[in-house]
C-alpha cells in the first residue's frame, strides 16, 4: 500500500503541475454541463406558421389569435394566395401553413362540420411531427369552444356529443422541463470523457517521454503500478460528478428524489469500467493522439447508443442489441431511476449485476495486454 500510495502521490502532483490537463478536469466539463444542458434539447417551439385566412370571419380570426398567442407557435403573417403560402414554406421561411376555407363559419354551423388544410414542410420530420401534434391539440381547444359559442345558435350543433373530461397528471417531472432529462445524461457523459481520456492519455504519455521503461525496470509490481495509475482518475471523475450535481441543483433546480449515496456507488464501479477501458486503448497505442482518436471514436458509438439523446426503443433492433454491451447506457439509466424517480437498490440491482460485469471484464481484458518486465 505505501508503493501504491507513493504513485498515487506522484500522479497527482504530475496532473496539477501540467497547465494543459488542469482545464480538461476542472473548467472544460463545467462549460460543457452549462451550454449542453440548454442546447441539447428537443422541445420544439417558434414553429413559424401562416394561416390562410379565406373566410375572414370572427371564428376565422380567433383561430388566427389562438395560433398568435400560443408559446409554440409563430405567427408569421396571413394571407389569401396560396402561392405565396407556397413560395414562403419552399423558402423555408416558414414551417407549416394552414388554410381557412371561404363559408368556414357559415358552414360550421350549418352543418355541424368543416375541414381545413394543414400543409407542414416535413424535412425535418421530427419538427413537422411535433408541430403536426401541436396543432391538433390547439384545434380540439378550438372546437370546444367553438361546440359551446354556436350550441346557443344551433341547438343541434352539440346534440349526440358525448363530454369527456380528461385529468392529466405528469410524474417525476412535473413541468415538462426538457432539461430535467438532460442533465442527468450529461453528467454520466462528462464523466465517462474526463475518466476514458485521461486515463488513456496519462499511460500513453509515459510511453512517449520514455518513463515508461525506467517504471517497468523497477521492482514495482503491475498491480501497483496500475493502482497508482487508476485510482487518481477515479477520484477525480468521483469529484467531477459532485461537482456536476451541485451545479444541477442550484442552476437548473434539479431535486435528487433518491439516494445520493445509491448514485455514488454506481458511479465507483462505472468509473471502474471506463478507466478499464482507458487502460486497454494505452494497451493498444503508442501516441497520445493515437490513443485520444480511439477513444473518441468508441465513445461516440457509446454516446449515440446510449439513449441520451434518441431512445433505445426507437431504434432497430439489431442496434437495441448493441446497447446491452453500453455501460454509459446502464449509467444514464440508473442516474435517471434514482434522481428523478427516487429507485432504490431493489430497482437497480440488475444495472449493478451488469456494470460490475463490464468492470471485472474490461480491466481483465487490459491488465492481460498490458507487459511489464520486472
Amino acid at each position: 500500500m505505501r508503493t501504491i500510495y507513493f504513485i498515487i502521490w506522484k500522479e497527482f502532483k504530475q496532473i496539477f503541475r501540467d497547465k494543459g490537463m488542469l482545464p480538461i478536469i476542472f473548467v472544460i466539463p463545467i462549460i460543457q454541463l452549462l451550454i449542453l444542458a440548454n442546447a441539447a434539447t428537443f422541445d420544439i417551439k417558434n414553429i413559424k406558421v401562416m394561416i390562410i385566412d379565406k373566410d375572414n370571419s370572427s371564428t376565422s380570426r380567433l383561430l388566427i389569435a389562438k395560433y398568435d398567442a400560443s408559446n409554440y407557435f409563430k405567427l408569421v403573417g396571413t394571407t389569401f394566395s396560396n402561392e405565396i403560402a407556397d413560395n414562403y414554406l419552399a423558402d423555408g421561411k416558414i414551417d407549416m401553413f394552414i388554410e381557412i376555407p371561404a363559408n368556414f363559419e357559415r358552414d360550421l354551423v350549418r352543418q355541424n362540420m368543416n375541414k381545413m388544410m394543414i400543409v407542414v414542410n416535413a424535412v425535418d420530420g421530427t419538427k413537422g411531427n411535433v408541430g403536426m401534434n401541436y396543432s391538433t391539440s390547439l384545434m380540439n381547444d378550438f372546437n370546444q369552444e367553438i361546440r359551446q359559442k354556436f350550441s346557443t345558435i344551433n341547438t343541434t350543433f352539440i346534440s349526440n356529443t358525448e363530454e369527456i373530461n380528461i385529468i392529466q397528471s405528469n410524474w417525476y417531472n412535473p413541468e415538462l422541463n426538457y432539461k430535467i432529462f438532460m442533465v442527468p445524461g450529461i453528467l454520466v457523459l462528462l464523466v465517462a470523457m474526463i475518466a476514458t481520456f485521461l486515463t488513456a492519455m496519462n499511460i500513453v504519455k509515459e510511453k512517449e517521454i520514455g518513463t515508461i521503461e525506467q517504471i517497468n525496470v523497477t521492482p514495482i509490481l503491475k498491480y501497483q503500478f496500475l493502482a497508482g495509475k487508476l485510482i487518481p482518475f477515479w477520484l477525480i471523475g468521483m469529484f467531477e460528478l459532485a461537482f456536476g450535481m451541485i451545479i444541477a441543483s442550484i442552476i437548473y433546480g434539479i431535486t435528487f428524489v433518491g439516494s445520493i449515496g445509491l448514485i455514488f456507488l454506481f458511479a465507483a464501479v462505472f468509473l471502474i469500467a471506463v478507466e478499464g477501458l482507458g487502460l486497454f486503448i494505452s494497451t493498444i497505442s503508442d501516441t497520445q493522439q493515437q490513443a485520444m482518436f480511439i477513444a473518441w471514436f468508441l465513445l461516440v458509438v457509446f454516446i449515440l447508443l446510449s439513449g441520451l439523446f434518441t431512445a433505445v426503443e426507437n431504434m432497430p433492433g439489431w442496434t437495441q442489441n448493441l446497447t446491452y454491451l453500453n455501460p454509459i447506457k446502464y449509467f444514464i439509466e440508473l442516474i435517471r431511476m434514482i434522481m428523478l424517480k427516487g429507485s432504490g437498490f431493489e430497482d437497480t440491482k440488475i444495472h449493478f449485476a451488469v456494470m460490475a460485469f463490464f468492470a471485472i471484464s474490461i480491466n481483465t481484458i487490459a491488465i492481460w495486454r498490458y507487459k511489464k518486465t520486472v
